[in-house]
């Protein structure tokens, strides 16, 4: 069992949770240019994996490789990569944001270690209005169809147990109009924290 770190109140480990295309990367990026905290991307791990591997960049690669990653290391694997580089962070700054925090085991290891110095945001946003924006997506990981979006959809929810943390939340941020709503509503949850 992990000793658990009790810091300051200052100090703030947030994790923004959320299904595909719900606005987390836009609640990340946010909190990024205003507040000018640092962030730890836990999927980042799943394309060093890809790369390495010598796979084609694509959601049924990144799937495949994050389940192989949680095989190999449980479902907590993220989590576990994750604590040194938040330590590290955590040592110069009084606030980290963790993005892509999925399985209820990552939670639970995450909430053990750091108790109520760590706050969870959930990002809701409908599925019809999720499919608009990833179908929208043209950068990176382009969502092919509806198909493969409620593919992506079961197998987040079946196979890494997303909904724990988004029911746990300590907040929900409901994404379904303006962007100026949007960041309203985020720093109302920011000024709570």
């Amino acid at each position: 069992m992990q000793k658990t770190i009790r810091y300051q109140n200052e100090k703030k480990i947030i994790a923004i949770v959320g299904m595909c295309g719900s606005g987390k990367s836009e609640v990340v990026k946010y909190l990024q240019k205003t507040k000018k905290w640092p962030k730890i991307y836990f999927g980042e791990a799943t394309f060093e994996r890809i790369k390495k591997e010598g796979l084609e960049l694509n959601y049924e690669n990144e799937r495949k490789t994050r389940e192989k990653i949680r095989k190999e290391m449980g479902m907590g694997a993220y989590a576990k990569l994750a604590l040194p580089k938040i330590e590290k962070l955590l040592e110069k700054n009084e606030t980290v944001i963790l993005e892509s925090l999925y399985s209820w085991a990552e939670y639970k290891i995450i909430k053990e270690k750091y108790e109520n110095n760590f706050k969870v945001i959930a990002v809701f946003s409908s599925p019809k209005t999720r499919l608009k924006r990833m179908l929208k997506r043209e950068k990176e990981r382009p969502m092919q169809n509806e198909k493969e979006f409620i593919e992506r959809d079961y197998s987040e929810i079946e196979n890494t147990d997303k909904g724990g943390p988004i029911a746990r939340a300590d907040f929900t941020i409901i994404n379904e109009s303006s962007l100026e709503d949007f960041h309203h509503q985020l720093e109302n949850i920011i000024n709570n924290i």
